[in-house]
């Protein structure tokens, strides 16, 4: 006969699995449908019953969305403009965190605390300022300027990421570098930042991401074919009397493959960097 602890932690681990597979198959499920509608013919997805498998697999989807529009053009202004904001905010929030870590200042505790409202607002309050903003300087529907307003709301949620990971490396080791003659930036470059490079790149990732999905700014700050990014391009391509399923799963899968090819070479780096911290004994 079990003990009663036993039958306990064996009822706590079974509703546990339960729960994390129920999980899994709730985020994963709409992945796999979207992928299964985009493998459908027409006559399979628009039906008077549910058509859960393709009766017959075709890429003729994925082949109208490469040849017939401008997709290809929409995922490389996304690779541009994601780049772009990821640049401006490891440049300009590495220091910055830096600066939160290791240094006590006037304003300090009131900066961050700026930075964390910032994450607060809700987006669509900012937009009509930043287009007024970004129209004086010339860099309305540009990918530059959609960068610098991703980077308004995504720079915030770098430093404040990075600064965790920051305050976990041992002042110590930065003392031992400027006794022997390390500037303060240098100790920052050449001791701080590898140790805590699975915290940067785990930042980094989230910033990626972010600026890969964002469709609000992208939608009022862009106009033109030169500079709108991926999830624009797959609104406009629902119409008034036309809604193509196919195409636009299609669509969703092929903008989902970055990320996924960038987790999977990142993967190991950025878990380490979420679990472990940035220091290891």
């Amino acid at each position: 006969m079990l003990s009663t602890s036993r039958r306990r932690r064996l009822l706590i681990n079974g509703a546990t699995y339960f729960v994390l597979v129920a999980l899994s198959i709730f985020c994963v499920g709409p992945i796999v449908w979207t992928f299964l509608t985009s493998l459908k013919p027409e006559a399979d997805i628009v039906t008077t019953t549910m058509q859960y498998w393709p009766s017959r697999l075709t890429f003729e989807n994925y082949v109208a969305i490469w040849t017939q529009s401008n997709f290809p053009a929409l995922i490389g202004n996304s690779v541009v403009v994601t780049a772009i904001t990821l640049l401006i905010c490891i440049v300009a929030g590495t220091p910055a965190a830096y600066a939160f870590a290791r240094f006590t200042f006037r304003g300090r505790n009131e900066l961050m605390l700026g930075y964390l409202v910032v994450r607060m607002f809700p987006a669509v309050m900012v937009v009509v300022p930043l287009f007024v903003v970004l129209r004086s300087v010339g860099l309305v529907d540009s990918r530059f300027g959609l960068a610098l307003a991703y980077t308004s709301f995504l720079l915030p949620l770098f430093v404040w990421m990075l600064k965790g990971f920051f305050d976990a490396v041992p002042k110590e080791l930065e003392s031992a570098a400027r006794i022997d003659g390390t500037t303060r930036l240098g100790a920052m470059v050449r001791v701080v930042m590898p140790i805590a490079r699975n915290g940067l790149v785990a930042s980094s990732v989230f910033i990626a991401i972010g600026a890969w999905n964002e469709f609000l700014f992208a939608l009022m700050l862009t106009s033109g074919q030169g500079s709108r990014t991926w999830p624009v391009g797959l609104q406009l391509m629902v119409g008034e009397f036309q809604l193509p399923w196919g195409v636009l799963a299609a669509g969703g899968i092929l903008s989902i493959l970055p990320v996924l090819v960038l987790f999977a070479v990142v993967q190991r780096t950025m878990v380490h960097g979420l679990t472990a911290g940035a220091v290891k004994g």
